[in-house]
């Protein structure tokens, strides 16, 4: 014999509403919206139940760097003087922007060795177009970066058309473009940069009035709200689970005390560095275009399997050498960056460990090795955590290449384990 349910009317749905739906059936409730509902203790339990299921997201970056400052602050007591700390901001601009470019590569599951060697070539083509040849200097830039999209763009070809492991192509493309970079040079094996000039400023350039740089964070704020009310706006018409406004509130409070702290602390030094305005920018607009849009999305799909990707409908060959070229375009202007910093372009820049710190910085910051999990931000956390450990060890006088390299290989490969167990733990719990 059945046992006879009783329910309540008010938690019932009508038939007429739904005739589909069995009468005096409850309709299910998005548990996104039972955390919500819960207050404080909704979202600390929902906390709690992502640590377990791996979903760590940018908590163990964000936690390192706080604790590397502290760290570093009480042994030296200046290491967090806003002169420092404009210094940092200026050194994380090159090398972060070839980690950005890195990240979508690394979404993807692959990974570019060559965006040191594009980096070098496009600094020393554009500075011989320009002083040798006597282009004008803007223009070289443009010939420059353009010339490093179509390099990413043929690797992309050769691992999407062709069928050649991303690996084999661009370490090819890391010995053929250091080569040409030796080639374009000449004997000089070095120009010094224009004095004055557009690769010059882009390093040294500063926005010196302080409303810049609080404008700006204004700017940010501003547009910050508005996403996230927007997007409440249309989850709400649209009946799907959204944050309350007393969220919205909280989240952009924080973000104005953050960005408006930096911009204090920049203008107690020369002002809005141009390098980290347009480092940050390129951030900002990478993760629009990755989180917002279609082109985004199937980026991630494709890291996420390939196969599944392509008989939902997206074309693979596309995306790749599109990401290619992307990784491309941002390591060459990276390397701009850093022949502005360092006054010369010569036959050394992108070299060394360039590359092993631009992968470095954007696993750090959380991006996958395994592909579909990362973002733009994590090559900005990423490369704060990198040079701050290096700035750092020169203020305790421990300048020495084998000592940095050593920690920064520890930092390295403990974000890998991390991102290991993270996945291994997402799959335990059925979401990876």
């Amino acid at each position: 014999m059945s046992e006879t349910v009783n329910t309540p009317p008010q938690k019932s749905t009508p038939v007429d509403a739904d005739p589909d739906v069995a009468p005096g059936a409850v309709p299910a409730v998005d548990p996104r919206l039972l955390v919500r509902e819960q207050g404080f203790a909704g979202y600390l339990s929902e906390f709690k139940r992502k640590i377990k299921g791996g979903e760590l997201g940018s908590i163990p970056v964000v936690t390192g760097l706080i604790v590397i400052w502290a760290i570093f602050e009480i042994s030296s007591g200046r290491f967090l003087d806003p002169s420092n700390l404009s210094n940092i901001a200026q050194y994380i601009v090159g090398p972060g922007l070839i980690a950005t470019g890195i990240v979508f590569v690394l979404l993807l599951g692959e990974i570019d060795l060559s965006v040191g060697s594009v980096a070098g070539l496009t600094a020393a083509a554009s500075s011989v177009l320009a002083i040798k040849q006597d282009m004008n200097e803007g223009l070289a830039v443009v010939v420059g970066l353009l010339g490093a999209a179509a390099i990413g763009a043929l690797h992309g070809f050769f691992f999407a058309r062709i069928g050649v492991p991303a690996f084999v192509v661009t370490l090819a493309g890391f010995l053929g473009w250091s080569g040409l970079q030796l080639f374009v040079l000449g004997n000089t094996l070095s120009l010094n940069n224009i004095s004055g000039g557009v690769i010059y400023h882009l390093n040294n350039y500063y926005f010196s009035d302080i409303a810049a740089a609080y404008g700006l964070a204004a700017v940010a704020v501003a547009a910050y709200a508005w996403s996230q009310w927007n997007e409440h706006r249309r989850r709400k018409a649209a009946d799907l689970p959204h944050r309350p406004m007393s969220e919205l509130a909280l989240r952009t409070g924080v973000v104005a005390v953050l960005v408006f702290a930096a911009a204090y602390v920049l203008n107690q030094e020369d002002g809005l560095p141009l390098g980290l305005t347009v480092f940050v920018g390129v951030v900002v607009l990478a993760g629009f275009v990755l989180r917002r849009t279609t082109y985004g999305r199937q980026v991630f799909a494709v890291g996420g399997g390939v196969e599944a990707a392509r008989r939902a409908g997206i074309n693979v060959v596309w995306i790749r050498i599109s990401v290619f070229t992307i990784s491309g375009f941002l390591g060459g202007l990276g390397g701009l960056f850093i022949a502005s910093q360092s006054g010369v372009a010569d036959s050394n820049l992108g070299g060394g460990d360039t590359l092993m710190l631009a992968i470095a910085a954007a696993v750090i910051g959380g991006t996958s090795l395994f592909g579909g999990r990362g973002t733009p931000w994590s090559a900005l956390l990423g490369i704060l955590v990198i040079q701050s450990i290096m700035t750092g060890l020169y203020m305790e006088g421990s300048s020495s290449k084998a000592v940095q390299s050593m920690i920064t290989g520890a930092v390295l490969l403990a974000a890998v384990v991390l991102d290991s167990v993270s996945r291994r733990s997402q799959k335990a719990a059925g979401r990876a």
